[in-house]
């Protein structure tokens, strides 16, 4: 058996892991980087990438059959399923080279394409190769989750890793879950001309404020998604060349495709128990440096049970490179992680949310402003949104909520607020470009002010000024 001595071995080439890798050998770290599957993890292959690809597909479409409100007539408009399909394809491809295996072995990484297990706790094997290296970290990312649905093992189905790759347009597709990825992928199926339901047994985008999502859902509604809430699926079945899907109300949907969303487990399939590393619920049990029980390995993404965002595994990688090569106790913190659902108009968030803000603080004093009294909103007939700001009866900043077209672009200076803890008053200073979306934020702040600068003590004072010519 040969035996590998790198000074870190990194287990998953998703993002985490490739940041993690990249960063250790660029510092002068010995690196074996091992990979059962495609480099650049679910995000590139699976998820952000493709997702967004083919939304962008959708709202070229959607765009050009609501062209009449500017004057302009696009008829017959034509969908090649297919093509939109080799467009997500050709997106992968083009950010691919980014994450090839060529490129990190360029960096002095040696890649291992295998399968790890631990051996014990100092030893991970890949297919014959023993790996003895100083630190470990876990970067092996998640899976869909599969609810444990009657009937399910016996039909075929549709995960965020396996949507991609259908090429015939359904002609109806139920997506199980209102989640980000079911209400994204619902969303863009329709635009492309597919019916579409979506099935959820609890809240649509439940980790959102409802005042805001129910613009996102109202959208969708208005683009023909039909929604099911507050029924289960209590089984699905084949019939004939369709998929009947049965819920608790006795209701029977009939589905060309199905779609299962309902969230994601972590990749913990590691022989872990052999390395003394304990599994949470959630996902590896770290400590806030990110050290599993065995002090030599290390966990990131969402393997780790955090918040299962690409940002967060980037962000966590650093983390961990801190801690292993500097020996710094470096700490996560969560508190200013945005997150961003690509529905048209998108919801972004930071922070708390008003209940959230409430359960911790008590008063709380939230500001808003409407998406419909920003000028490049009606030039653009994009009115549909608004923006929610939480703060401390004092005006520091506690979370914003922003429902907009690239709601995700707007949320950056509120992260900034919230890391800051910055006042209102700092953001009502701000000088936003006009006409531009983010002045909605600057309104929203003025309006904090708003009651004290009108007030009668206010009005008297500057009568009184006056006097003084």
């Amino acid at each position: 058996m040969s035996v590998r001595r790198p000074d870190i071995c990194v287990i998953g080439a998703g993002s985490g892991g490739l940041v993690v890798a990249a960063g250790a050998a660029m510092m002068g770290a010995r690196v074996t980087l091992v990979e059962r599957g495609l480099l650049g993890g679910d995000c590139l292959n699976y998820g952000c990438v493709p997702s967004k690809a083919m939304i962008a597909a959708a709202d070229a479409a959607a765009t050009g059959r609501s062209a009449t409100r500017f004057g302009i007539s696009h008829r017959d408009q034509q969908i090649d399923f297919g093509q939109v399909i080799d467009h997500v394809r050709g997106v992968i491809a083009a950010i691919a080279p980014t994450d090839a295996e060529e490129r990190f072995r360029g960096m002095g990484i040696e890649v291992l394409r295998g399968v790890g297990r631990f051996t014990s706790e100092r030893e991970l094997d890949v297919d014959g190769t023993a790996i003895r290296a100083r630190r470990f970290v876990i970067a092996t990312g998640s899976s869909p989750a599969v609810p444990p649905i009657p009937g399910l093992d016996a039909v075929p189905y549709l995960t965020n890793e396996t949507v991609f790759d259908n090429r015939t347009r359904p002609d109806h597709l139920v997506v199980i879950g209102g989640g980000p990825i079911g209400l994204e992928l619902a969303q863009a199926h329709r635009r492309l001309g597919a019916a579409v339901t979506v099935v959820e047994a609890r809240s649509l985008l439940a980790r959102d404020d409802p005042e805001m999502t129910a613009t996102v859902v109202d959208s969708l509604r208005r683009d023909g998604v039909r929604f099911v809430v507050g029924a289960t699926v209590e089984g699905v079945a084949r019939d004939g060349s369709s998929i009947a899907v049965h819920l608790g109300d006795s209701r029977v949907l009939t589905a060309s495709h199905l779609l299962v969303a309902t969230g994601r487990r972590p990749n913990t399939d590691l022989g872990l128990d052999k390395a003394g590393v304990t599994i949470a619920s959630a996902g590896i049990k770290t400590d806030a440096r990110l050290r599993t029980t065995n002090k030599r390995i290390y966990a990131v993404g969402d393997v780790a049970g955090g918040p299962q965002f690409t940002h967060v595994a980037s962000y966590q990688a650093g983390i961990a490179l801190r801690n292993i090569l500097f020996r710094l106790p470096a700490k996560v913190s969560y508190g200013p992680i945005p997150h961003v659902t690509y529905t048209h108009p998108e919801i972004a968030g930071v922070g708390l949310t008003e209940a959230a803000a409430r359960d911790k603080f008590g008063k709380v004093s939230v500001v808003r402003w409407p998406l419909a009294e920003n000028d490049r909103a009606q030039a653009q007939r994009e009115v549909d949104g608004a923006i929610k700001v939480v703060c401390t009866r004092r005006g520091r900043v506690l979370g914003a909520q922003i429902v907009a077209p690239n709601a995700g672009d707007l949320i950056y200076p509120w992260v900034a607020a919230v890391a800051r803890q910055e006042k209102l008053a700092a953001v009502a200073g701000w000088v936003a470009a006009y006409p531009t979306h983010a002045e909605i934020g600057k309104r929203a702040a003025g309006t904090y002010f708003a009651g004290a600068l009108g007030s009668p003590r206010t009005r008297a004072l500057v009568r009184l000024l006056a006097r003084f010519g």
